[in-house]
């Protein structure tokens, strides 16, 4: 697969899933805007990208969001592909004194953001008749205990894929979504968890796992590549689950 020459935007690019996609474009002739909240992360993966755009931005934030897409033009003068790839995740219970802050907090970062900057750069990509791929989990199709506000936000995000891939075939646009299973990243330690802790659950996540693995982000960011290819040029609105098998076990 090659994207020479596209112009690809990745949020939360910084680390995990992100990261690694960024790289992978880079690696296939793309030029990338890496987009985080942490520059020194970001600074680590751009030298692994030749010579992408660094965006310090904090996605749930409007202004940041219309300065994603600005500077990504002034740049590179064009959008190609849009990843919208962001997201934290957060225990909640509705009985929780507090769960309504967190629905706003992660429907904010995981959805609304989403939305915002698809909203933004769709005119664009109608330009280049290119593509959009969120990124949601297998949390979009079944339930996770213990973590309402993160499922809701994901199926969310999978149904808004599904409208606006709808909205924008006219337009020769695809908009698709990914939904991984375990992934090893550090997003559960993002949450305020040690690493201790995050081990641990991984190793629990591990067992509902029809084959008894965790997914590399490598893996993650190679089926992302293909569906924004060429080689995915049949596929719209699809939600395209890699979880090694987390589904099929009860």
């Amino acid at each position: 697969m090659s994207f020479q020459n596209k112009v690809v935007i990745v949020t939360g690019a910084s680390s995990g899933i992100g990261a690694a996609t960024a790289v992978k474009f880079a690696e296939e002739g793309a030029k990338v805007a890496l987009v985080g909240r942490n520059q020194e992360k970001l600074n680590n993966v751009a030298k692994k990208c030749g010579n992408p755009l660094i965006i310090t931005a904090d996605i749930t934030k409007d202004e940041d969001a219309k300065r994603i897409i600005e500077n990504t033009l002034r740049n590179f003068g064009k959008i190609d592909i849009l990843v919208n790839n962001a997201g934290i995740g957060s225990s909640s219970n509705i009985l929780d004194e507090g769960v309504l802050q967190i629905y706003d907090k992660i429907l904010s970062t995981n959805l609304r953001s989403a939305i915002v900057l698809t909203h933004l750069a769709a005119p664009h990509i109608v330009k280049t008749k290119g593509n959009i791929v969120n990124i949601s989990s297998v949390a979009g199709h079944r339930m996770i205990p213990e973590f309402s506000a993160y499922c809701t936000a994901k199926a969310g995000l999978d149904h808004f894929t599904r409208a606006v891939a709808l909205e924008l075939a006219p337009q020769g646009v695809r908009v698709n979504v990914i939904n991984p299973g375990p992934v090893k990243t550090d997003i559960i330690e993002n949450s305020g968890a040690t690493k201790e802790m995050s081990d641990a659950a991984f190793d629990r996540m591990r067992t509902r796992t029809a084959l008894s693995r965790i997914s590399e982000p490598g893996e993650v960011a190679d089926l992302i590549l293909f569906v924004a290819s060429d080689k995915s040029k049949a596929i719209t609105g699809s939600s395209i689950v890699t979880d090694n098998g987390m589904m099929l076990k009860p």
